[in-house]
Parts: C-alpha cells; structure tokens; sequence
C-alpha cells in the first residue's frame, strides 16, 4: 500500500512528467536532425492520443507542419536539376521563406505570370540518396530491439511498407493520387483538392493551386471562423469512411496538417485535403468484409463479428474489432462513447501491455493494407477527440459503411449505371435497415432492463453484481 501511494504521490506523478518531457523532445531533435521517414514516424506517434502520456503528444505535434527548412540554394539546386531553370525564371513570385515544412518536403508559396496563387512542394534535395540507408538503419534498431525484447518484432512491418513509403518520393505519382482522389470524392461539395500545375511539376517538385485554411485541429480558429466542429467532423469522418468502406482508394496520412478547414461558399466547413503521396489500396473483397464488420461491432452481432474477422484473415476477432475500434467493447451495451473513460484508457493500455504477443499476431494475419487503414482510422479518431467528439464516430462510419456495401453489391450484380435510381434505392433500404436494426435493439436492450429491474424492485429476483452493473 506505501509503495503504491509512493507511485501516485505529486512529487512521483512530476518527476515522471518531466522524464516522459525530456524523451519526448529527444525524439523530436533526433526526428529534425534526421529528417524524411524518421518525421513521419513521429507523426505517426501523435494519433495515439489514447495511450500515449500527454508530453509526448503535446511536443510531437511540432513535426506535423514544422520540420527541416533547407537553405535558399539547396532549393535553387534541385529547380536547375528538374527543370533546367530556377524558381524565379519559373514563378512571378517565389518566396524562398517555407511556410511549412515536414517528413519530405518544404512548402513555398509562389505567384505564377497570370497571377495565380500556388503552393510549391520541393523535396529535400538529398532524400532519394538517404532512403535506403535510412530503412537500413531502422531495421537494425529494430533487431536490436528485438533482441532485447523478442516479442516486439516490427521489423515485418517495415519490410511490408518499404515500397509504399517508396512511392511518396515521387512527386509526379502524389499527383495522380490527387487528382484520382479529387474524381472519387467530387460528389462531397464540401471536400477541395487542390489542383495541379503539370507544367511546373516533376519527380521532386509539385506545384498546386494554394488553399487558405487552418489545420482542422485547430479549435479556437474553427471556431473563430464561424463554423461548427460537429459539422466539420461529420464531413471529416463521412470523407475517408467513403474511402475506406467505398472507394478502397485511401488517404494514409490524413494527420491535421493535411486537413485545412474554411468556409465553403454555403458558409459552412469546407475540408481541404493535402499531402497525397502516401495513399493505399484496399480490395472490393476485403472492403465488404469490412463494411459488414463494421456494421456488425455497432450492433453487437459477435457471430457477424467472428465471421468477418475470419474474412480478413484474424482468428481473434474480438481483439481484433476492438483494436479496430481503438477501444473497449461492451457486448451488453450498443452506445460506444467516442472519449474514452479513465478506466477504458487503462484497459486499453494495459490490453496494449500484456496481449503484445497476440496483437502482433492479429496484425500480421490481416491483409497488408489493413495496416495504413489502421493509421487512417485512428489518426481520424484522435482528430474527433481533439475537436471534442461532437459525431458519434462509429455510427457515422457504419452507415458509410452500410451505404457502400449496398452501393458494391448493386455494381455486382450487374446493374446498369443508367439506372442510378436502382442503385440509390438498393443503398438507401440498406441504411434504412441498419437504422431500424440498431434502434430494435437499443428498444430491446432497454426493455429487458427495465423489466429485470421491475422485477428486482418488486423481490420476484435477486441481481448479482455482474446483472446490477449491466443494467446501470
């Protein structure tokens, strides 16, 4: 009992605080010194809100949109490399001032001759060169690691995402994900891509339309705009629930320097969506399984659950939907709270502590892109957290998901695509089916507690702890 008040005590909680400080802005020198996927890494880190201590969270949010910022004539290098030319003989205007740098990149902001504003992205100049010594060296840390700890083994996850990580050196292919992405998504009058200038865009540089707007974690412009942050993350969650359970098409890095927030021409949030060099590709297959799975955790159906589990390849189901949902799951309670209490945040990090070997399994046995969904879905969800989860999350995302089941299944059969109102008819009774199920099930679980509660009340059954705490 000492020992435990010794661990809680202020000074105990402060020194602790201090030393979580001091590893966490090593991390971030060591990340700016060394630049490219040691930024990314690190970004990454920040959407683990949930299980991380608040110091690391706080002092990595600097890597999301302030990184490295090379000098003038690294920049002016690279143009004469590209282009044969410099950024002034190319631009009207060319601020060599970066207005934001990050993993790969630098961003400048320039003018072209017919007064065009634009966002020039210049890769730094020495990243290609360092690429695969920088794999190779985090794949030594990585064996060292496991050498001192043989259950953490990521070094399966590195080899995986190797050749995707790869293709974000490429300049011209962020294009065509962008472009492809803004062909996908042109149905959501409240989503923006910016367009690209081909003519001024190469393997290492990316010229695109400039787009004012604040980071969509940033609540008090939000705020200050006008603008909701219920509707601004409804329109967040519904765009990459359309990738992910739809289009299969999706954007691996949606952290919140690649989502810029501004009023739309209705007065109302307008998403802005950047950075689209690291982008994955999820089967029609393997999104039905998901749409269902999804679609099932909402409404507590542990067989669908175990059944779509398997579908993707994981045995465990029930620790797999619940790392999917990055939080518990209560089967005898349909509500699923999108901030997590005090207790969930411990079970989930000590579900994170002392089923590490199972977690492994379970991420090596799903498909290999399930792994940057993972990153998109709990990047998405710690965005909510931060404007104060006013969407319930996993309702919006399983009626997405429900929606593009319907959707798959009408292009499946055959259905022509002049008859969309077949097509909108088949999408719109799925939805509304879910609805009804999710609402006769609340109704029923309502019900039965009430009655179990008569029925205590009146002395016609006792109630065991376990019954009692079900039906609070």
């Amino acid at each position: 009992m000492w020992l435990f008040g010794a661990w809680m005590s202020p000074s105990y909680l402060a020194e602790m605080s201090a030393c979580h400080q001091r590893a966490a802005e090593c991390m971030v020198e060591g990340a700016i010194r060394n630049g490219g996927i040691y930024i990314k890494l690190g970004q990454g880190l920040c959407s683990f809100n949930h299980l991380l201590p608040p110091e690391y969270i706080r002092t990595l949010q600097i890597l999301e949109d302030k990184a490295l910022n090379r000098r003038y004539k690294e920049v002016d290098a690279l143009f004469r490399e590209d282009f044969n030319k410099t950024p002034e003989q190319l631009f009207k205007t060319f601020d060599h001032e970066p207005i934001a740098a990050a993993s790969l990149a630098q961003v400048h902001k320039a003018e072209l001759f017919d007064g065009t504003p634009v966002a020039v992205k210049v890769q730094y100049i020495d990243l290609r060169d360092r690429f695969d010594g920088d794999i190779r060296t985090l794949e030594i840390l990585l064996d060292i690691v496991k050498f001192m700890h043989p259950s953490f083994g990521f070094r399966w996850v590195l080899k995986d995402l190797k050749g995707t990580l790869a293709q974000e050196l490429d300049f011209e292919n962020e294009a065509k994900n962008s472009e492809r992405c803004a062909e996908e998504l042109k149905h959501f009058s409240f989503v923006t891509v910016p367009k690209v200038f081909w003519e001024l865009t190469s393997k290492r540089v990316l010229t695109a339309e400039f787009c004012n707007g604040c980071k969509i974690n940033n609540v008090e412009e939000i705020k200050r705009q006008g603008l909701s942050l219920k509707d601004t993350a409804d329109k967040l969650i519904r765009t990459f629930a359309e990738q992910i359970f739809y289009t299969g098409f999706i954007h691996a890095d949606p952290h919140p320097g690649n989502v810029l927030v501004r009023r739309g021409p209705d007065n109302k949030a307008e998403l802005v969506l950047l950075d689209h060099g690291l982008y994955e590709y999820l089967s029609q297959c393997d999104r039905v399984a998901l749409c269902k799975l999804w679609r099932s955790i909402v409404l507590r159906d542990e067989a669908a659950m175990e059944k779509y589990s398997n579908a993707l390849g994981v045995k465990e189901y029930f620790l797999f939907c619940e790392m999917l949902l990055q939080r518990p799951i209560n089967m005898r309670q349909l509500g699923l709270s999108n901030i997590l209490s005090r207790e969930e945040t411990a079970y989930m990090r000590e579900m994170a502590s002392h089923r590490f070997d199972s977690i492994m399994q379970v991420l090596k046995s799903m498909p290999r892109p399930m792994l940057l969904v993972f990153r998109n879905i709990n990047t998405v969800r710690s965005i909510n957290i931060t404007l104060g989860a006013p969407v319930d999350r996993y309702f919006v995302m399983a009626k997405s998901a429900v929606r593009g089941w319907g959707r798959i299944q009408a292009e499946r059969t055959g259905m022509l695509p002049r008859f969309w109102v077949f097509r909108w008819v088949r999408t719109t009774w799925e939805s509304l089916k879910f609805e009804l199920a999710l609402r006769w099930e609340m109704a029923s679980m309502s019900v039965t507690r009430s009655f179990l509660s008569l029925l205590s009340y009146v002395g016609l059954i006792s109630l065991d702890a376990e019954m009692y705490e079900y039906l609070r």
